[in-house]
């Protein structure tokens, strides 16, 4: 079974986590929803989906998840797309804001421009040729020595691992690829 049996959590406050479900399932991995600290001591590593990652930190605070969530960052492997990458990195512009600080990177929100600017693309990565889906996507401007970038567009990395820590700008649950979410799987400590 892909994840070596783990059950993988998928933060399901807001944004497209149904999607991102149905890729672990095709990948063959357990999976559950969480939406409460007490969903969140069930699974052995996260999923943070793409969405508004100013309104995820709102109903974090709201629900009191926002600790218990750093706190599983830091100890445990989690894969972010789009608002999940700015809710992983260390530093968070235009404007700036609080997130987890568990990935060695700077993003700027928003920065392929406008929702009007969305776009679909063919990526060549190290775990091969994928289709990405950019939607108000965040830009990495700087990196840390730890990370390793797995994929780059326009000379801007837009797939970042960094240990146990894996960060896409783009949405890969919204094709019918999942290389990426087996790559994270095929990633998780045995």
């Amino acid at each position: 079974m892909a994840g070596n049996g783990k059950v993988i959590g998928v933060l399901a406050l807001q944004g497209d986590f149904e999607k991102h479900q149905h890729a672990l399932e095709r990948a063959g991995a357990k999976h559950i929803q969480v939406r409460t600290a007490e969903q969140l001591a069930q699974v052995d590593a996260l999923v943070l989906p793409g969405g508004e990652s100013s309104t995820m930190l709102r109903l974090m605070e709201y629900f009191d998840l926002f600790a218990p969530l750093q706190h599983f960052c830091q100890q445990k492997p989690v894969f972010g797309t789009c608002a999940g990458a700015i809710l992983m990195a260390n530093e968070v512009t235009s404007p700036a804001q609080k997130s987890f600080g568990v990935l060695d990177i700077a993003v700027e929100r928003n920065g392929y421009g406008r929702q009007v600017d969305s776009r679909i693309i063919e990526l060549d990565s190290t775990i091969g040729k994928l289709e990405a889906v950019f939607i108000r996507a965040p830009i990495i401007r700087s990196i840390g020595p730890e990370v390793k970038v797995l994929a780059s567009y326009l000379d801007t990395p837009v797939l970042v691992q960094q240990g146990m820590h894996l960060a896409a700008t783009f949405h890969p649950e919204l094709t019918d690829d999942i290389q990426v979410h087996r790559h994270f799987l095929n990633s998780l400590p045995q």
